[in-house]
């Protein structure tokens, strides 16, 4: 995520902010910009920008409920290109669940943010009634447990994963070592640009050397999963126990990390850090002093050049406040190869 600061005062401020805490403008972001920018009223529930010309915005529909601050120009749709994603929004009457979906949206946000900062397609519904992007944001039943997961361009989170509790016990249960809200949707996602990146193109070959071979049958392979575990030293070869269980879900877990890196990085490159090694650590040498932008770089390794000190550095932070590790992997050679992979294929798409 980049750095923001508001253009009328100078305030840093939030991603999420929909009012600077200096100047108390108001805030919206406007998706074309990638710009989180100050505004001045121009009617009952119109806008214009700080010093931006006479453009008339309004905020997406969904402002009213705390869970969106970008904008729409005044006349087109009521939803911004986030939330026109949604198909199903929780049950607003419970109060839980419109905190719930608070953090959903905050996550799903980050997540399309990333999405344009790649330049990779967001095809929606609209334009693909059978394969189009859109999101079902969804509660268990008293007869019906939901689970997260993605089918032919929908992707369905439960929104139990926006309670921390919640979420926390299943991690335990689940023994992993990481479980987010903004993890979900980026490993959802990965499988959506599975079909528009992978399937039926020319990289499906490539895909399965490094992979594996996708046509094994799904189900099955997720039930002995379950049933079995993961099979013996899987952290050789895959980034998580979970990856192992089907090619599919390697792609999707390796594109999840690819993400983490991605936009960590970013976030360090805004606020200017690098991270050095002291000289009594000169065997450790990865100390970078260069800030690299990491949508910039055609090699891979220039980013894992840059992600290895800073990763290291997070985790010892971390520890340092008596919490775990921040990133709580280790990238073995075989992962490498498949996270250079996506770099490889999600830099041409930027080209």
């Amino acid at each position: 995520m980049k750095l923001f600061k508001c253009t009328h005062c100078g305030e840093p401020i939030y991603f999420e902010n929909s009012r600077c805490t200096q100047c108390e403008y108001p805030l919206g972001f406007v998706a074309g910009q990638l710009e989180l920018l100050p505004l001045e009223a121009a009617g009952t529930d119109t806008f214009r920008i700080y010093n931006q010309g006479e453009t008339l915005y309004r905020y997406c529909a969904n402002h009213q409920y705390g869970v969106c601050n970008w904008l729409v120009e005044d006349g087109q749709s009521r939803y911004c290109e986030a939330c026109t994603l949604n198909r199903t929004i929780p049950n607003l009457s419970k109060p839980e669940y419109l905190q719930r979906w608070k953090v959903i949206e905050t996550a799903k946000h980050r997540l399309i943010y990333s999405l344009r900062r790649m330049k990779l397609p967001v095809i929606g519904r609209s334009a693909d009634p059978e394969r189009g992007l859109s999101f079902d944001f969804l509660a268990d039943g008293t007869q019906k447990r939901i689970r997260t997961g993605h089918m032919r361009g929908l992707i369905t989170i439960n929104i139990v994963e926006a309670d921390d509790i919640e979420r926390e016990m299943t991690r335990q249960k689940m023994d992993e070592p990481y479980r987010t809200v903004l993890g979900h949707f980026r490993h959802e996602i990965g499988h959506y640009y599975w079909d528009r990146l992978i399937r039926n193109t020319d990289r499906i070959d490539q895909f399965r050397e490094l992979f594996g071979d996708e046509r094994e049958i799904y189900k099955d392979a997720l039930r002995d999963h379950y049933q079995q575990g993961p099979p013996a030293g899987w952290n050789l070869n895959y980034i998580s126990a979970y990856a192992s269980a089907h090619p599919w879900e390697d792609w999707a877990e390796t594109w999840a990390h690819y993400l983490h890196i991605l936009d960590t990085l970013e976030t360090a490159y805004a606020f200017g850090l690098s991270v050095q090694f002291q000289p009594v650590m000169d065997s450790m040498s990865m100390a970078q002093e260069e800030k690299i932008d990491p949508y910039d770089p055609e090699d891979f390794k220039t980013l894992m050049d840059l992600w290895g000190p800073l990763s290291f550095a997070m985790n010892n932070l971390n520890r340092s406040m008596g919490h775990q590790d921040l990133y709580p992997f280790i990238i073995p050679p075989g992962v490498l190869e498949k996270l250079s992979f996506i770099h490889q294929i999600c830099y041409q798409a930027r080209q």
